[in-house]
């Protein structure tokens, strides 16, 4: 009861943020979304004994979406320069925070890399989707929710019931080849029935190999986040939703599929 509990409130505010709050809102949303997640990798890390800064971390993935998203809701057609600044920005800073962490040890370089990269892994994919709802609107990005959803849904039950070879044992036991399979099938459905209905100029045959994509990119992004908790050791990225575990357990899936949504949107299309 816990765990519907709270997917229902969270499927709530999504729904909300999308549907009905003006396009700010979801930058706002996205960037908070951004920030818990990147102070979930900076625990992970910081479980191993990495000195990772997270007072840093988390406010600095927020403005890394942010500016990769102003640029759609200041009307411009990209992201604009300031992201990059932000990027010379974090990497400074980086090294500045791993400097003043002490002297060097076995876990500098890991602390580094966490410090670096945290941001950008959950800052520049929740920036993307900022970017497709303030561009493309509610339907677009809900035909990529529904995608990932149905993709996930399609693994677990196909495979937990035809699943025998599995897909990546040491990473992820419960994820089979057999699953994976349903999850491309689920993908390219919703890829040509929705994702070619409501992208404008989207044919449907482009539309099934795009839900292709985007499914793989979700299992590869799931599979990556279990490779981190696996390598610092824990269930769960942390507690905050209950019954499903941190934002980052909510959100792995599409923090490698939104850049490849948001790359095909605003370059191939």
């Amino acid at each position: 009861m816990t765990r519907i509990l709270s997917a229902s409130v969270l499927i709530a505010a999504v729904v909300l943020t999308i549907w009905f709050l003006p396009a700010l809102a979801a930058i706002v949303v996205c960037a908070a979304f951004a920030w818990i997640a990147a102070l979930e990798v900076a625990g992970l890390a910081q479980h191993l004994g990495a000195p990772v800064p997270a007072a840093f971390v988390g406010p600095a993935a927020a403005v890394v979406c942010g500016a990769f998203a102003y640029g759609a809701d200041a009307g411009l057609a990209s992201a604009p320069a300031s992201i990059a600044v932000v990027m010379f920005a974090l990497l400074i800073a980086t090294g500045a925070l791993t400097l003043a962490s002490g002297p060097p040890g076995p876990m500098s370089i890991l602390g580094a890399a966490t410090t670096m990269m945290a941001p950008l892994y959950a800052g520049l994919p929740m920036g993307a989707v900022a970017w497709v709802q303030v561009v493309h609107g509610p339907y677009v990005v809900t035909g990529l929710a529904i995608l990932l959803v149905l993709s996930d849904s399609a693994q677990y039950f196909v495979g937990r019931s035809m699943g025998k070879r599995k897909l990546a044992p040491a990473v992820s036991p419960a994820k089979t080849v057999e699953g994976a399979a349903g999850g491309f099938i689920a993908g390219a459905l919703v890829g040509a029935l929705i994702l070619a209905r409501w992208i404008p100029d989207l044919p449907v045959w482009a539309g099934a190999v795009l839900g292709v994509v985007l499914a793989a990119l979700g299992i590869v992004g799931d599979l990556f986040e279990s490779m981190l908790k696996r390598a610092a050791g824990v269930k769960d990225t942390s507690s905050l939703i209950p019954g499903h575990g941190g934002v980052l357990d909510r959100i792995d899936s599409w923090l490698f599929a939104a850049p490849v949504y948001y790359v095909f949107l605003r370059y191939v299309l």
